[in-house]
This record gives structure tokens, C-alpha cells and sequence, in this order.
């Protein structure tokens, strides 16, 4: 099932539909080829998933725990790119939580390690070819604002974009979504509300927040810490924000979790450690994992326009 059946055509200046751009018509076939090879897979876990999770730096564990697990390395996904940044095993994992069938991208890649932005969100759209409504996507994150602690975790209200660059520039091509996609809402607030209710219910410190995402790799100075708290950051990440970009603009539903695991706050600041990081990230696991299976119950309770 085609999310995006009956959309009505936007119009813009691009050529029309059935006509796209080389460009765009090419990475519209590379996608129904990636769609292709893991239809072959869906019978074996029910059918189509409703609900997609993109899983981030040190957060794969997630995956392993789907009920009637089956993974699919991203080598043996036409086109889709495999990450080499510790803590992303690189397998789009689909089953179950319960009765809600699921697709788990276990990893990511980053622009920083070379990609063009076609590649890092390339998974982010075949979640949606593939039948999914809703996305979650996971991060691990710096803190920036005051009163967070390491292994906290953050659910994203909004984003800043400092990564230079929108992976919707260029052609666009309308059987994905419309050419100038509203972002007033990028992550769904009716979820957001129940994520902060599920997670006090269970006893989970959580926060809201504003992510930024930089470009990387390297972290931030001193003064780019003072000036992404002084415009409105509360987290910052090197991710998230392009794949939530091409999730609104093809028409799913947005919940961000970041998982806090160093404190960049300029006035005492440390040199960071990758592998803390990655340990602290994996420490949180447990309570992402009993957050995301709340909230993929709640997602499918959410009616999509």
C-alpha cells in the first residue's frame, strides 16, 4: 500500500508528474528496487509495517527484541548505504511489539562520513514506501541546556537546521511529496504529549526540547556551544533533522527521542569521549526500549490525514 495513494499533485515550477526531472526519476527507481528486495520479506512478519524506528549511535539493541524477528543486512538492500560508524550494526530489522508490525532501521548513516544527503535519507523514505505512518527516530545527543544529566533522555519538540544543507534541494519529485512540505509541526505534538505521559508513567526522566543538528564531525567549541544554547538549542546531534525533513515531506507522522550522553556546558567542559558515549548510550537502553514500545502502540492510535 502506497502511503501517499491519492495525493493530490502539487503544482510548482518542476516538470509534472509523470514527468520528473533524470535526477529525481532515478532515485525514485533506486527506491522502488530497495522496496522490491524487502516486499520478498514482509509475508514472513504479516505484511506491511505501520510503524518505523531508526535506532542511532549505541540504540540497536531495540531491534533485537522484536517479537518474530527477521533482519536484513543493508548490503543485500539495493541501494541502500551501509554505515561504518561504531554503534550502527547496519540491518533494517522487521516484526512485531505486540500486535503492530514494525521496521527498524538498526543504524544510520551521517553526512559526515561522505554521503550526499540522497543516501543519508534514503532509509528514512523507504520506511514510507515500504507502508510505514509513523517514524521514531532515536539520537544519541550533547546536552546543552542546564539541568540535564548524562543517560537523560529528551523528546524532541522541534529542530534548528545548521548543517548547511536540506535534502530536499534540487528536483523534486511529487510521487514522494510536495515541492515546499510545511514544517510548522515536524513532530507530531499529540505524540509528543503521550510520550512524556508514557514516560512518566513508567518512571523515566524525560525532557522536551529543541534539537540541533551540526554537520560534524568534530564537536563543538566552547563558543559554539554558548551560541546554540543563546538561539534555542536544549540538544545537539549530527542527525535526525534531514530524516525527519523527508518524513514530513512524505507525509509520516514524527516522534524524536534523543538519549543525552555527555554535557557540553562551556563553562566546565571536558574533553569527550567517544566510547563514554557510546557506553552511556547503552546504559539508557532499557529505558528507551520500555519508551519506544509505548509509544508504537500510541502511533497507531493516531489517525493520518
Amino acid at each position: 500500500m502506497d502511503p501517499h495513494a491519492g495525493r493530490k499533485p502539487h503544482h510548482s515550477a518542476d516538470p509534472p508528474a509523470g514527468h520528473p526531472a533524470p535526477e529525481a526519476s532515478a532515485a525514485f527507481e533506486a527506491l522502488e528496487r530497495a522496496e522490491a528486495a524487502i516486499r520478498a520479506f514482509l509475508p514472513r512478519v504479516g505484511g506491511e509495517p505501520t510503524v518505523g524506528v531508526v535506532l542511532g549511535s549505541g540504540l540497536g539493541a531495540w531491534a533485537d527484541a522484536l517479537e518474530g524477528r527477521v533482519a536484513i543486512p543493508y548490503a543485500e538492500i539495493p541501494e541502500m548505504p551501509t554505515p561504518k560508524v561504531v554503534g550502527h550494526s547496519g540491518n533494517l530489522v522487521l516484526g512485531h511489539v505486540g500486535s503492530v508490525r514494525v521496521a527498524c532501521l538498526q543504524g544510520r548513516v551521517h553526512a559526515y562520513e561522505g554521503h550526499p544527503f540522497d543516501k543519508v535519507v534514503f532509509g528514512s523514505r523507504l520506511l514510507a514506501r515500504i507502508g510505514c505512518r509513523t517514524v521514531l527516530l532515536t539520537n544519541a545527543a550533547g546536552g546543552i541546556r542546564r539541568g540535564m544529566r548524562p543517560g537523560d533522555l529528551m523528546i524532541v519538540t522541534d529542530h534548528l537546521n545548521l548543517m548547511g544543507r536540506n535534502p530536499l534541494a534540487g528536483p523534486n519529485e511529487d510521487r514522494l511529496g510536495p515541492r515546499f512540505p510545511d514544517m510548522c509541526e515536524p513532530y507530531c505534538q499529540h505524540l509528543v504529549d503521550r510520550t512524556l505521559a508514557i514516560a512518566r508513567r513508567e518512571d523515566i526522566t524525560a525532557h522536551k526540547g529543541v534539537f540541533v543538528a551540526v554537520a560534524g564531525p568534530n564537536l563543538e567549541t566552547r563558543a559554539e556551544y554558548r551560541f546554540l544554547r543563546m538561539i534555542g538549542a536544549d540538544v545537539v546531534g549530527m542527525s535526525t533533522v534531514p530524516e525527519t525533513i523527508v518524513a514530513v515531506h512524505c507525509g509520516m507522522k514524527v516522534v524524536g527521542l534523543s538519549v543525552v550522553t555527555d554535557m557540553c556546558l562551556p563553562d566546565s567542559l571536558k574533553p569527550a569521549n567517544v566510547a563514554d558515549i557510546i557506553a552511556i548510550a547503552n546504559a539508557a537502553e532499557p529505558k528507551l526500549r520500555t519508551l519506544v514500545r509505548g509509544i508504537v502502540a500510541e502511533a497507531t492510535q493516531v489517525r493520518i490525514a
